[in-house]
């Protein structure tokens, strides 16, 4: 097997938001903001090169989107999905599996782009299945209002409409070994319903994508929560939960949306888990 990061490209959201209600005086410690009170994010993406399959985890937002829509995300960098997969030796049509952790724009938006005569919409990888699950599959196409402005019915109906999607089959367990994909997945609801965080043993270290479990280093301890989560006092038990096992567990947690950190360990303290280690995923991976 061998892993390599994708990133789909970089955009800034507000601090605020990515923090709740955590004054701005301790977490842009962590998260420095510019002017306008926005922070970093990246849109990380993980690739697993495993025989004859290349699996995608995620996909980032996309290019299709107006430039209204793009104005409010302040993009920067010069980092695409395209140019990404390239620098790696591969091409979108190469992807066999595309895993996406939740329907989220930004994580799901890269899967469908516009057709060549900008008529109406594709998938943007042509042979490769496209996982979600029954449960989320269901809450994103009856959004709530509150998560509505996420979940984009250009990201989601055209997957349905392909005969591409297919569903991760579940046990009722929060945790389980995807048999269809071979790596563990670990379902949370504290962010949106059912989403999913994949857990992969490679060379020995247990290597997780953390999606919106824990976006970025600097929301480690337990009451760094984003403000978009529909259920932050069950994300406040998901988390030690979760940083509990990984700080007993060594497990390396791989970052999607920290633009300056890849990959931390955690580590137990007086004062809780906290961040331990910070690695390139070139040092990790290979």
């Amino acid at each position: 097997m061998n892993l390599h990061p994708i990133n789909a490209g970089n955009f800034k959201l507000d601090g605020g938001a990515m923090f709740g209600v955590v004054p701005k005086v301790l977490w842009n410690k962590t998260n420095p903001a510019d002017e306008k009170n926005l922070i970093d994010i990246a849109a990380r993406c993980l690739l697993i090169e495993e025989g004859d399959r290349l699996i995608l985890i995620d996909s980032g937002m996309g290019d299709k989107q107006s430039e209204k829509f793009f104005s409010h995300y302040s993009l920067w960098g010069n980092d695409s999905l395209d140019t990404s997969l390239k620098a790696k030796g591969f091409h979108r049509d190469d992807v066999t599996d595309v895993f996406i952790t939740h329907l989220h724009f930004d994580h799901c938006g890269g899967v469908v782009q516009w057709n060549k005569a900008r008529t109406g919409y594709e998938l943007a990888f042509k042979n490769a299945r496209i996982w979600s699950n029954e449960e989320h599959w269901q809450w994103a196409t009856q959004p709530n209002a509150r998560e509505k402005a996420s979940f984009l019915s250009e990201n989601i109906m055209p997957i349905q409409e392909s005969g591409q999607l297919n569903f991760i089959s579940r046990s009722g367990t929060s945790f389980q070994k995807s048999t269809e994909l071979g790596f563990g997945v670990l379902f949370v609801n504290g962010h949106t319903e059912k989403q999913m965080i994949p857990h992969i043993e490679h060379k020995g270290k247990t290597i997780v994508f953390m999606a919106d479990l824990l976006p970025t280093a600097g929301h480690v301890p337990l009451p760094y929560v984003m403000g978009y989560d529909t259920r932050p006092l069950l994300t406040l038990d998901e988390k030690k939960l979760f940083l509990d096992n990984a700080a007993t567990n060594g497990w390396y947690l791989f970052l999607q949306h920290d633009a300056h950190n890849e990959i931390i360990t955690v580590q137990h303290t007086q004062k809780g888990v906290r961040l331990k280690e910070v690695f390139t995923c070139h040092e990790i991976f290979n």
